[in-house]
């Protein structure tokens, strides 16, 4: 996979609407578990990418370093082959001093190869410095929102066991025969309190909707949008 098609993936899920994603579907639970393993999977093949890009960044540059020093080099050549003709045509030996001339423009020429070389590669290291820092950034937000994600499936998965657990408690309690005859007042009183309190908990769990409960999630993804534009004024 490229790392153009990593980076769009990358900014895709670092902004996407798990709100709107969670609201249509018929199973929050699974649709949250499908998401961690979307999440996860594309954590995995981002690292991958931003591993090998920055593994070329760095030859790139350490090429760059060695044509720089090259050049450097060269040039202190050609001086030192040009001085050294100076001193010999002042000798009178003309020959040897074009000879050391010719070696000056040879170590020119050099010099300005590598020069050429330093220079053709900086926008491409540039280039790919900026692809890593943008790989590196959806990275950050995506492992951010992964911890969320697991974050709200824990809680999910908690509150539906607790809710699960409490009305089957109730169900037991309903069926209990207390074999009391002169309790048939208290007895009918429990069974309204039960009933009162069983409506009572499936009303606040109702009213506790999915929009409250990935609200955070939201905003995580409009803070991921504002500092993506952000980046975008910066660029």
């Amino acid at each position: 996979m490229s790392k153009q098609t990593v980076l769009g993936r990358v900014a895709q899920l670092a902004k996407a609407n798990v709100h709107a994603l969670l609201d249509q579907a018929e199973d929050p639970q699974k649709m949250l578990d499908q998401l961690i393993r979307d999440y996860a999977s594309n954590i995995t093949e981002a690292e991958e990418a931003v591993a090998a890009t920055l593994g070329h960044l760095r030859l790139m540059e350490q090429d760059h370093r060695e044509d720089v020093a090259a050049a450097k080099e060269w040039g202190e050549k050609a001086l030192a082959a040009s001085r050294r003709a100076d001193t010999l045509r002042a000798g009178g030996q003309t020959a040897e001093a074009d000879r050391f001339d010719n070696l000056a423009k040879v170590a020119l020429g050099r010099q300005l190869q590598s020069e050429k070389e330093a220079r053709t590669a900086e926008p491409t290291i540039a280039a790919q410095t900026e692809v890593v820092a943008r790989l590196r950034s959806g990275l950050d937000q995506m492992k951010g929102k992964l911890g969320e994600l697991r974050a709200k499936r824990d809680e999910l998965v908690a509150r539906a066991r607790s809710a699960h657990a409490q009305n089957t408690m109730l169900d037991a309690v309903k069926s209990v025969d207390v074999l009391d005859p002169t309790s048939e007042l208290s007895r009918f009183e429990d069974k309204v309190r039960r009933e009162e309190a069983r409506a009572l908990g499936r009303q606040e769990l109702a009213a506790s909707s999915l929009d409250a409960q990935f609200e955070q999630l939201d905003a995580l993804g409009d803070q991921a949008e504002i500092e993506a534009r952000l980046a975008a004024l910066k660029a």
